[in-house]
């Protein structure tokens, strides 16, 4: 039985455009503001209805540290973000820069304002579906919404997918999981709970894996909720009576497998509803009347496809707090690299931060690292940049993607005015010399 299909169509192609940045979270979103207050003409194409990835539509709860514990090495956009972040929340102090919680509706907003005044355009609801490669550079991409299928050519890309979907659908080389066996990180499927009591919720026993007393730990003991898999229970108070979690673990999903995904959200929304219940039951102070407010419309993958870039940062060079000449931002988030599922139940079960900067450190992030071999004009930022597997559970959280984002932005506009759109070509020192003057952190 033939189960290929032959499509032809003629499609209407916009060309109005100097950057495309595919992909609204905080790398798309930094990466649209860099490139339009450059004064390029920049286009954001986002799959869902709102910025901000898994800020919003994940429901992460809480910003991984924006600090080496002496200063916030995350600056520029990234900088400017968080404390419009903190300013809204009322029960967040200024100056808590570690672990900030994350009022997802809010940062909706603030991504809103900040990507419309930069003069970049945005469309929601769209998707991307192919792409057509002219030799050793990106032709055109074709996207899929209400409107049905639409080709949009632009000089510069930027693949923001978290994914490389652009990247590797233009024939970029990628690796994926672990080098071994690729074996993928497991997911996480955030909610919020809330007619919390605050009380309760502060004087009682902290429900993070972290604390050998948590609750989470006599949840698994009852085996009474046998969907709450493993002990991860991180959360955050995100606002009045609500409680933001990003707590246990699915494995075998993989974010480039729509079959996959949705069978796991499926599973995900079950067992937060088994989080609410066990939660009401075994810290009844904080949690009896709890109510299950929502479940994330996308899951929280940790790791998917990664890009082979013109550089490939290792885990040794993070562990030597390397420092590079085309470094484009700092980073100092620790090695967290999820456990596998044959951890589960064992001694290894917790052991997912493999290694912490000391107080001050951090190492560079290489621009090479964010331009795909063989690939004229496309850039790549967020947590799909090219890295071993270890320093990709480092880098792939959301500040590192701000900044990241914010240099591809500047590079693609760069890129697009003065090297007929070769990302490759890009003046790393006038570009760093640029992302200073926007406040990034490049000592």
């Amino acid at each position: 039985m033939d189960n290929k299909l032959n499509f032809t169509a003629e499609l209407k192609l916009n060309a109005d455009y100097d950057i495309i940045v595919v992909g609204g979270g905080p790398a798309g979103c930094a990466a649209a503001i860099a490139a339009a207050r450059e004064d390029a003409k920049v286009l954001l194409l986002e799959a869902t209805g709102c910025l901000g990835g898994m800020g919003t539509s994940g429901l992460v709860p809480a910003w991984c540290p924006f600090t080496d514990s002496e200063r916030i090495i995350y600056g520029g956009l990234a900088e400017k973000i968080l404390r419009r972040c903190i300013a809204g929340m009322a029960h967040v102090a200024e100056d808590q820069f570690t672990w900030t919680p994350l009022d997802a509706e809010l940062m909706k907003r603030i991504y809103d304002e900040l990507v419309t005044d930069s003069g970049a355009e945005v469309l929601f609801n769209t998707q991307l579906a192919a792409v057509n490669n002219n030799g050793n550079a990106v032709h055109s991409i074709v996207v899929a919404n209400k409107s049905g299928l639409t080709a949009y050519r632009a000089k510069v890309y930027v693949d923001c997918t978290g994914d490389a979907d652009l990247a590797a659908w233009a024939g970029a080389e990628y690796v994926k999981g672990n080098e071994i066996d690729g074996d993928l990180q497991p997911v996480t499927h955030c909610f919020l709970l809330t007619n919390v009591d605050e009380y309760g919720y502060h004087t009682g026993q902290p429900l993070h894996s972290n604390n050998p007393n948590s609750p989470i730990y006599d949840i698994r003991k009852s085996g009474k909720y046998p969907l709450i898999s493993d002990h991860h229970c991180c959360n955050n108070l995100v606002g009045p009576r609500a409680v933001g979690f990003n707590a246990g673990h699915m494995w075998q999903v993989d974010n480039t497998d729509p079959t996959s995904v949705s069978r796991a959200l499926i599973h995900g929304r079950k067992m937060a509803h088994e989080f609410q219940k066990a939660l009401a039951e075994f810290q009844p102070k904080a949690f009896a009347n709890a109510f299950l407010a929502a479940t994330a419309s996308l899951m929280g993958s940790r790791e998917t496809r990664r890009i082979i870039g013109d550089y490939y940062l290792t885990v040794d060079e993070l562990m030597a707090f390397k420092s590079f000449d085309d470094e484009i931002g700092r980073n100092c988030y620790f090695i967290d690299v999820h456990h596998a599922a044959n951890a589960v139940g064992t001694d290894m079960e917790g052991v997912a931060h493999q290694f912490r900067f000391p107080k001050g450190a951090s190492h560079g992030i290489p621009y090479r690292c964010l331009t795909p071999k063989g690939i004229n004009n496309v850039l790549v930022a967020g947590r799909a940049i090219s890295t071993d597997r270890p320093s990709q559970g480092s880098t792939r959280v959301m500040p590192v993607c701000l900044v990241t984002g914010e240099a591809a932005g500047l590079a693609s506009a760069m890129a697009a005015a003065d090297n007929l759109g070769n990302v490759h070509a890009v003046d790393t020192a006038d570009l760093r010399h640029r992302l200073r003057e926007y406040g990034a952190y490049l000592p």
